[in-house]
């Protein structure tokens, strides 16, 4: 069984070979960088931490924004034991044994105990539930982190014995920030020892993309390729990048968060009828490994959501983009959805398709197994027409205009409704003048014969 680690003074207790990224961690609140929503003067982790109130939290954000640091800075903060556990190898014997070590140190010290639970979406219900007689006693505060939505992840009962914190991925300056407190650091870093170009450092902030841990470590190995000149110093320029896998690396989670949101931006985006922000979205998609299948799959669904009958051409050149990307494959099938998206933005727009449909099921469900009316059930063979199968209908081509004024063809006993309402945008605003004429024909068709002025 994995014994939970207790707090340990980094600085004087860990070993010099210990990676950059490990030794440059904040060691108090005024050291974070980044996180102003949470850290910043009157900010409410800061203000909740200020005046004492040490409380079980989760911290939700990508990686490299600091959970870990942050959670060994509060302990540290509140003179709290600081205890951590793996949810990739623990279990309920590790929080067991944990819990009872800050019991311990509650009984001999009068101090509490921070258990900070790395990865803590990994552990199921079961495992879960565990920390949460300790966490309501007291007996620990426990810190969660999770880069997965914790709403998805984590259990309601949990949840209600925590506050979540979201943690921002940091900005180009906050990133430049931690690579010169690196370089200046004598003691922790590499003051005096290691230069950098300022272009140097902006492209590795760039390469880092919100992920200090792997702007320290692009940094650190920066610094190993230089060559020392005649006075031991050594100088990272762009020939010393050239030598390093400095690329591009955009977050992208194929399977959670960032995922759904990326996709929703470029669904709104399409909506919202920017065919520059829809581009940008997928680009993004694309750039960071998302299956281009999924993403014409998605487009198919926004030519019927969201342009519906206002441009019908929407959804068969949504269509002809999956066909294409199926027959060339990447990068050539990539443009036709991109050419796709931009189509379906600059379109008109219409969601009545969308709507009705959805309403239509809604009464589907409520109305039960309703019968269909005779005149309107087929009646291939005599006994189905002896039954009455098929008579009194209208045959729509035989009647004026190929439109049978005042027929129904709702179930008996329910009301006729409207699903469908088109909009005044593109083709609909066509569609819809020709169902008001339509409609107008029931109206004075049911007059005549003294029905109630119900139509279509």
């Amino acid at each position: 069984m994995a014994q939970p680690q207790g707090s340990l003074d980094v600085d004087a207790a860990a070993p010099d070979h210990r990676p950059l990224a490990d030794r440059m961690r904040p060691r108090s609140l005024d050291e974070v960088v980044g996180q102003e929503h949470l850290l910043g003067p009157g900010a409410p982790l800061r203000r909740a931490l200020e005046a004492g109130h040490l409380h079980s939290m989760v911290l939700w954000g990508p990686p490299g924004t600091g959970k870990t640091t942050l959670a060994r800075v509060v302990a540290r903060h509140s003179d709290a034991e600081f205890l951590s556990l793996s949810a990739v190898l623990a279990g309920v014997k590790d929080i067991r044994a944990a819990v009872e070590r800050a019991r311990r140190v509650r009984t001999a010290e009068g101090r509490a105990t921070v258990l900070f639970v790395d990865e803590a979406h990994r552990f199921n219900k079961a495992q879960q539930d565990a920390f949460l007689p300790h966490v309501e006693a007291g007996e620990v505060v426990f810190v969660g982190a999770t880069t997965e939505n914790p709403s998805f992840e984590l259990n309601n009962a949990l949840l209600s014995r925590v506050r979540t914190y979201v943690l921002r991925p940091l900005g180009r300056e906050a990133l430049l920030a931690v690579l010169e407190r690196a370089l200046a650091d004598p003691e922790r870093g590499l003051g005096g020892r290691v230069e950098a170009e300022r272009a140097a450092l902006e492209r590795i902030a760039e390469a880092a993309d919100g992920d200090a841990r792997r702007a320290l470590n692009l940094l650190e190995i920066a610094a190993d390729l230089a060559e020392p000149d005649a006075g031991g110093r050594r100088r990272i320029g762009e020939a010393v990048l050239a030598q390093v896998a400095v690329a591009d690396v955009r977050r992208f989670d194929k399977g959670g968060d960032l995922f759904y949101d990326q996709i929703s931006a470029l669904h709104k985006a399409v909506r919202g009828s920017d065919p520059d922000a829809a581009l940008y979205w997928l680009a993004r998609m694309l750039d960071g490994g998302c299956d281009p299948l999924y993403v014409a799959r998605r487009v198919v669904r926004m030519a019927s959501e969201d342009v519906g009958n206002a441009d019908p051409r929407a959804l068969r050149i949504a269509l002809d983009a999956w066909e294409a990307y199926e027959r060339l494959g990447s990068p050539e099938g990539e443009l036709a959805i991109a050419q796709a998206v931009i189509y379906l933005a600059c379109v008109p727009k219409s969601n009545a398709a969308y709507v009705a449909f959805g309403e239509a099921m809604e009464d589907a469900r409520r109305h039960g197994s309703l019968e269909v009316p005779l005149h309107l059930r087929n009646a291939p063979t005599r006994l189905m027409r002896e039954l009455g199968h098929g008579r009194g209908y209208r045959y729509a081509h035989d009647e004026p205009g190929a439109y049978a004024a005042g027929e129904r063809y709702f179930p008996e006993g329910m009301p006729e409704r409207r699903y469908y309402r088109p909009t005044d945008r593109g083709l609909e605003a066509r569609i819809r003048e020709r169902l008001e004429a339509l409609r107008a024909l029931d109206r004075e068709a049911r007059a005549a014969k003294g029905a109630p002025p119900e139509g279509r």
